[in-house]
């Protein structure tokens, strides 16, 4: 019997827009194939299959905007499917979601889309209802423009077919507030002047990708609107990396990769609990902290297509073994792009480690709601004074910059000097 598949939970997300359809109908797929591709506000991702089977027709295109619920395709089940597992939820037939069609997300007519309208519109909005009306636009998108008061009939799309995309809204407002003399968020910044670089010799223009455009918002969205100090230390970890070596021979066999970077991990936990309020973040008036009872760490990863940040959850109850299999497993699904919104959601800190390409320091940008980020630069042999004499020891680099409305100077200072100390220690994580 034919099974409909639909997008599974893509986490908070409302919808997420097909950028490629990997399979045809006519195909036969395994469990965990991928299907469709998908791009959300943080990453790229891949929905798998549930099962084996034969694909029967197509439900979606490039460029449509689907939703968890949303029917992708039709499946004929193959033989083998009934002894496979289905790791991810997936909704297997039409009667046990009702409502699958009401749940994708696509260009509908006025009548549709006046009812999810808000109640107020913008007072500066100068929208002309007819050629709004007539925009290619999503009902997300349509919403949005009416919350900014921007009439979808003066903005150009960028999208497949020129649909109008979030980006194109956002670009429409940028521009327009740079011709009235002003930059979001009232900086009183002078806009940038626009440059014909090819009058100087042969150019080429490439797209940025929606990864390096969304972390570029982001990270300018935390650069300008938090107050950033940064701490510079060095911890001595020879003795750390040579009882990480004698793990990583124990482990090679079993295909387990010990790297510092668990180390890193479990003492920063030793830290977070020793200083709490760098295991909290500013509720959204700005006058609270929220005190945190839990251990989730950030990984920046670079990827083909730009940095993503998943998080290892409960960091304080794993193992250095259990850290080092999950850091293994979360890089090869962010260069993959398999990971969800979930994925990356929750965390209390961040590390952003530059060892493996090079570097002495840098100044890591705070990933807001969070108050601190800890960057790792590259170790190296250095001479050190003992008391009576020199010598050779291992020295990492670490960056921390900080939130100042959070954290002071002097507590920034005690809390790489802490870290110093466990990562030159590893006894200390027993503590």
């Amino acid at each position: 019997m034919s099974k409909e598949i639909f997008v599974p939970d893509i986490g908070d997300f409302d919808s997420v827009e097909v950028i490629e359809v990997l399979v045809a109908a006519g195909d036969t797929v395994s469990a965990e194939d991928s299907l469709i591709s998908v791009e959300s506000d943080k990453a790229a991702m891949e929905i798998p299959a549930p099962e084996s089977g034969v694909i029967k027709e197509l439900k979606v295109t490039v460029g449509d905007s689907v939703s968890e619920g949303s029917l992708i395709l039709i499946l004929e089940p193959g033989a083998a499917s009934s002894s496979e597992s289905t790791p991810i939820p997936v909704v297997a037939t039409a009667s046990s979601k009702p409502t699958a069609d009401a749940e994708k997300v696509a260009p509908k007519t006025p009548s549709r889309t006046s009812a999810k309208l808000p109640a107020k519109v913008s007072p500066t909005a100068k929208i002309d209802e007819v050629t709004f009306s007539k925009a290619y636009a999503s009902p997300s998108i349509r919403k949005f423009a009416r919350e900014l008061g921007v009439d979808l009939g003066q903005v150009e799309g960028s999208g497949r077919k020129k649909r109008i995309t979030r980006e194109d809204v956002q670009g429409f407002v940028k521009r327009a507030l740079a011709q009235s003399g002003s930059t979001a968020g009232g900086l009183g910044v002078a806009p940038m002047p626009e440059i014909d670089f090819s009058q100087w010799g042969a150019v080429e223009t490439k797209a940025l990708s929606k990864i390096n455009k969304l972390t570029g918002q982001f990270l300018h969205r935390n650069w300008v609107t938090v107050p950033h100090v940064t701490q510079f230390d060095e911890a001595d970890i020879t003795d750390m990396e040579a009882f990480r070596k004698s793990m990583a021979a124990e482990y090679k066999e079993k295909g387990i990769r010990i790297t510092p970077l668990v180390f890193m991990l479990k003492a920063l936990v030793s830290a977070l609990k020793e200083f709490p309020r760098f295991n909290s973040s500013l509720d959204s008036t700005g006058e609270n902290l929220v005190m945190k009872s839990y251990y989730n760490i950030g990984i920046a990863v670079d990827t083909p297509d730009g940095l993503v940040v998943p998080v290892v959850k409960d960091v304080d109850r794993k193992s250095l073994v259990d850290l080092a299999v999950e850091l293994g497993e979360i890089s090869i699904k962010a260069r993959d792009k398999k990971l969800k919104p979930s994925d990356m959601q929750g965390g209390c800190i961040t590390i952003s480690s530059l060892g493996g390409i090079g570097g002495t320091k840098f100044t890591p940008i705070v990933n807001a709601p969070e108050v601190a980020i800890l960057g790792v630069s590259r170790s190296k042999m250095q001479p050190v004074w003992n008391g009576k004499e020199f010598e050779p020891r291992l020295m990492l680099p670490l960056s921390l910059s900080y939130d100042h409305r959070v954290i002071d100077g002097a507590d920034g200072a005690r809390f790489t000097s802490f870290l110093s100390r466990v990562l030159s220690d590893t006894r200390r994580l027993l503590l």
